[in-house]
């Protein structure tokens, strides 16, 4: 929406102030060693024209093509397109005159945009999933203007991160990113982004790390690097930068309530990519699988179970014939260690049995009853989501007075149901003739909150629902886009 014009009245009192401010900067930027009321030295910033010259041949802009079905009644702008916030202001509400007899077309044309970054001289490019998981085309615009045809080597949606490949030609001269290390980023280290936000090509950025390990409900694998730097739709898949010219992390995502850069954007750590390039490269991705599920231990869980430290990852459930089950592993068990490497939150256990090959043999550290014990492992391979959701795991059955199965959300199943929301718990199965399917709880109906307290898992379910017995439980679900409340009676 235009801003308001300020009165003349409010014009020079606010150039005062602003020749002021500016001159104070420049009289603090041109003292060289100088030292302020707090004994900081103070220095000016360097440029970072060379480098953002040297790194944006190793960029590239990404537009990927898909067909969308277009709805009644709805307006221009398709997904993933950078203008439909913007559409959508102008014309929600508004009658928009569809062509010839008021019908949409049964299918659109939408074009997402989103950036990538050379790993090679081969033609091989990184970017994010989302950015081209239902293409039906990819384009690829180099530094140089040149265009070409990708094609989809791997994808992996656990982590969204995907791998392209254009075909070299005679003229092409590839221009590779060095891979740094994310592990060494320090909050406050200085970061550069490159990509193409809202379609302005090879746009350059510049910030601080804000914070590491951020979880913001995008997966399992949850581990951003939090960063100021400018990210908004269009750098998706883009490199973040060191000073050193290093690719440090994959942007990925933002914090907004418009649309648009608040300071608070998210990149993945390029470790966790650099681990998964050869499988990615090889056409697809393979994790290891214990078959347990797991939560942190809390400061509470540790006094009851008489544990020294609030750490390790305490096995809530272990699958029927898996890979734990066959170990020994018991409900109760607090994982601390696998192979010898320290287990201190329940997703360190998570990125490093995902980590294991499937068929090697590990040594998993546990304590029971808090005496500690040795089992040797054999790793399985992790399923997919959708045979994960076509049996689920008995410790994700609810009471059988409410009969249904549950599964934590991911965003995989999240896009093949349609879903909204990013968290939540999924029913997997409802019992015939229980309460639930009396109330008409669905298969693939996403649960959001439990008697109005947002549930993000599973565990938060069980924990939300009423115990009591007769007090009933209220449930405020998603269907394919909708929400609504739905209530069970007399089964806490």
């Amino acid at each position: 929406m235009p801003r308001t014009p300020r009165s003349p009245a409010h014009r020079p009192a606010n150039r005062i102030g602003w020749l002021c401010a500016l001159a104070l900067a420049g009289l603090l930027l041109t003292l060289p060693q100088g030292e302020g009321a707090s004994g900081a030295s103070l220095q000016s910033l360097p440029s970072l024209a060379d480098l953002a010259e040297r790194l944006q041949p190793s960029v590239v802009n990404i537009s990927a093509e898909t067909a969308v079905q277009a709805a009644p009644g709805g307006i221009p702008g398709m997904p993933g397109d950078p203008w439909s916030e913007l559409f959508r202001r102008f014309f929600e509400g508004q009658p928009f005159p569809f062509p010839e007899g008021g019908q949409p077309p049964a299918e659109r044309r939408s074009t997402s945009l989103g950036s990538g970054l050379i790993i090679d001289t081969e033609g091989y490019i990184l970017t994010n999933n989302h950015v081209i998981e239902r293409a039906t085309g990819i384009t690829v615009v180099f530094n140089d203007r040149k265009r070409r045809k990708a094609a989809i080597v791997a994808r992996d949606p656990q982590t969204d991160l995907a791998l392209l490949k254009v075909e070299k030609q005679a003229d092409d001269a590839f221009q590779p990113v060095r891979l740094g290390d994310s592990d060494k980023l320090r909050v406050g280290d200085w970061v550069v982004a490159i990509g193409n936000p809202f379609g302005l090509s090879h746009t350059v950025t510049a910030g601080i790390v804000s914070a590491k390990g951020r979880m913001i409900g995008a997966g399992r694998f949850d581990d951003f690097i939090q960063t100021d730097a400018s990210i908004n739709p269009g750098n998706s898949g883009g490199p973040l930068f060191d000073l050193q010219g290093n690719v440090v992390g994959i942007n990925t995502a933002i914090f907004s309530r418009g649309g648009g850069n608040i300071g608070i954007g998210f990149a993945i750590p390029v470790n966790m990519a650099k681990n998964l390039i050869p499988q990615l490269r090889q056409g697809e991705v393979v994790r290891g699988f214990l078959g347990v599920s797991i939560q942190s231990v809390s400061e509470t869980m540790a006094k009851t179970l008489g544990l020294k430290e609030a750490k390790g990852a305490i096995v809530s459930n272990v699958v029927d014939e898996s890979p734990a089950a066959k170990a020994g592993i018991q409900r109760g068990d607090v994982v601390v260690g696998i192979d010898g490497k320290p287990i201190e939150r329940a997703r360190d256990l998570s990125r490093m049995a995902a980590d294991l090959r499937p068929g090697a043999t590990v040594k998993v550290d546990v304590l029971r009853a808090g005496k500690p014990l040795g089992l040797t492992l054999r790793v399985g391979r992790m399923p997919d989501d959708e045979q994960a959701i076509a049996r689920a795991p008995s410790h994700q059955q609810m009471t059988s007075q409410l009969g249904v199965q549950l599964q934590d959300l991911t965003p995989d199943i999240a896009r093949q149901i349609g879903a909204r929301t990013r968290t939540g718990v999924v029913v997997s199965a409802v019992t015939p003739g229980s309460p639930a399917e009396q109330v008409g709880l669905q298969r693939g109906d996403v649960i959001v909150e439990v008697n109005q307290k947002r549930v993000r898992n599973v565990n938060e379910m069980l924990g939300a629902l009423n115990k009591e017995k007769g007090a009933g439980n209220l449930f405020f679900v998603e269907r394919k886009g909708s929400t609504f409340y739905m209530a069970i009676e007399g089964q806490g």
